[in-house]
């Protein structure tokens, strides 16, 4: 496995030079940075997560304040209160896309987020307190717990809200299948997730970056970087 110095200096050669390289990274917040965000917050970034998948994300992009009010705010508790009644309204709300699927899953994950709350005190301090070093636990206990939050859609969630993780794009995981860390194109066994943690951890170690910033790195040095932060 090549150390991350030498795959931030064919990074670095692809775009533009070192300096221009630290300007596409991504940083994560601390976790005191996290446990200020509001519960809401992470509901509506699950929401626009979920609603993202498979979509046209400008079309998102476009009726979020929609969204924000058909979903008064975000607020889990309120959310997890909704009626089938009212979920069946939403389905036919002008405001946001109608996918019943998707807003059943809204509801979902208020309940789990009102479910965390209730453990950890909030929400926020259970993604805050999470360790980077097994992050890959927490996609699949966002799988298992969540509603639609696996895959790509658990770590878009995550690394919007500033939680240190990596995202397996296509250029990503190009990488890791020439450095022979996975073989499969789109890699989901515990086996294959748990040897990518172990890579990322190596790197971790070796650089001081973090998950994101490597994650980023990675993906720089294989081609054009595509940019998860912000919606």
């Amino acid at each position: 496995m090549d150390s991350l110095k030498e795959i931030q200096r064919r990074a670095a050669e692809r775009h533009g030079g070192a300096r221009a390289l630290e300007l596409r990274l991504s940083r994560p917040k601390s976790r005191a940075a996290l446990r200020r965000i509001p519960d809401d917050r992470y509901l509506a970034a699950m929401t626009r997560a979920v609603f993202q998948a498979g979509f046209v994300w400008r079309v998102v992009a476009a009726k979020w304040d929609g969204f924000e009010e058909a979903f008064r705010g975000f607020g889990p508790a309120k959310i997890a209160r909704f009626s089938d009644t009212k979920l069946r309204d939403l389905g036919a709300d002008a405001r946001i896309i109608r996918n019943p699927q998707k807003i059943h899953a809204t509801r979902d994950n208020a309940r789990w987020l009102v479910a965390l709350a209730k453990q950890h005190g909030s929400a926020s301090r259970f993604f805050a307190d999470w360790p980077a070093d097994d992050i890959v636990s927490l996609w699949e206990v966002m799988k298992r717990d969540g509603s639609r939050l696996g895959g790509f859609s658990g770590q878009f969630f995550l690394r919007h809200m500033g939680v240190d993780t990596p995202m397996l794009t296509g250029d990503v995981l190009a990488v890791l299948r020439g450095q022979g860390i996975v073989e499969q194109k789109n890699p989901t066994s515990k086996k294959a997730l748990r040897a990518i943690q172990d890579a990322f951890n190596t790197w971790r170690a070796e650089s001081g970056r973090s998950l994101s910033e490597i994650s980023r790195i990675l993906a720089c040095s294989n081609g054009e970087v595509y940019d998860p932060d912000g919606f």
